[in-house]
């Protein structure tokens, strides 16, 4: 898969909340529920302003545009710059998915979105490469992210059969499509994961690394594969994604290995030659190094299969036809 698939697919995001926000007057409120999860909401009617904790202004959203608010910082939208917030947990129902919450009677501000789980094990370490804040704005580009964002309030508002489950799958194309947008938005004076997939060096050799994890990549072939010298690859990575190349690499390959330790029957050292180790010792050094416990240690502590379970299960199912699991409440699958 690409990379933007890649992460979204370690984050494991569920559709939990899909609902319409209609406000009038004055209000603001502060989002103090976005640890774990992600908002991906649009400005249908009126204007909004958000404030991400850590920045030092706040931003005005007019109808047409769109946001996502993925880091699990506090964010404080309202109908000004200078109104008092109050929490959201305080206004808004938890439980209200497929409705539509009013404050002060409505009318002035009509917001329609999603709010989503996130269950991956690697979540947190992940959405601190995102920024804290990412809009879209009204541009030619957003007419599918339009038409899927058209379809949701449809099924809202007909609640036809079968509508819970289409606007889940519709609420998972509006965030991919929304986070694609923002990629393509990226200038080349932009810093941050999205941006680096952006940039026409750094995102081929990020594609490059996703591509092919187990290959034997180094400082000197990555810059070759983007044809760049050595020195202003590295420069230009680092100052894109915040790490090294090679710092890069075995961090995504770590994060492979963590997600394939719990979800599959392989054994560690299966594992580590699949993702280009020589031996299960460097392997296991370099995942104690990057995920803070040796590979049996995580196997444990985060209840996957015991090796004697995983070996006997590996032998089981290679006499049991194996069948396709369906995704979880819409889950992205790796």
């Amino acid at each position: 898969m690409d990379p933007l698939s890649d992460l979204l697919s370690l984050l494991k995001p569920r559709s939990y909340i899909t609902a319409g926000f209609d406000a009038g007057g004055e209000w603001a409120l502060s989002l103090d529920d976005l640890a774990g999860r992600i908002k991906c909401y649009a400005v249908i009617r009126g204007s909004c302003w958000l404030k991400a904790e850590g920045t030092e202004t706040a931003i005005r959203l007019a109808a047409g545009e769109c946001f996502v608010l993925p880091s699990g910082r506090d964010v404080i939208i309202a109908s000004g710059p200078d109104v008092a917030p109050r929490p959201a947990s305080e206004v808004l129902d938890p439980d209200s998915s497929g409705n539509v919450i009013s404050v002060n009677g409505g009318g002035a501000c009509y917001l329609v979105g999603s709010r989503f789980e996130v269950s991956g094990r690697h979540a947190a370490l992940l959405l601190r490469s995102l920024p804290p804040l990412i809009r879209i704005r009204a541009t030619g580009g957003q007419a599918r992210l339009r038409g899927l964002i058209e379809m949701m309030m449809e099924e809202m508002r007909e609640a036809r059969a079968g509508s819970s489950l289409m606007a889940q799958q519709l609420s998972h194309m509006m965030l991919v499509q929304a986070l694609r947008l923002h990629v393509e938005e990226q200038g080349p004076d932009e810093t941050g994961w999205l941006a680096a997939l952006a940039d026409p060096h750094v995102g081929p050799a990020i594609r490059a690394i996703h591509g092919e994890p187990a290959r034997a990549w180094s400082l000197e072939t990555l810059a070759r594969e983007v044809g760049m010298s050595r020195t202003v690859f590295a420069q230009r990575f680092k100052r894109k994604v915040g790490a090294t190349p090679i710092a890069y690499l075995t961090r995504w390959r770590m994060m492979l290995a963590g997600e394939r330790l719990i979800e599959t029957r392989d054994s560690i050292a299966e594992i580590a030659t699949s993702l280009g180790y020589v031996s299960e010792y460097a392997f296991a050094a370099a995942f104690k190094r990057e995920m803070g416990c040796p590979p049996r240690r995580y196997l444990r502590e985060t209840g996957g299969l015991s090796p004697v379970k995983r070996q006997a299960d590996g032998r089981a199912s290679d006499r049991v036809s194996q069948f396709p699991v369906a995704a979880d409440d819409g889950a992205f699958l790796p």
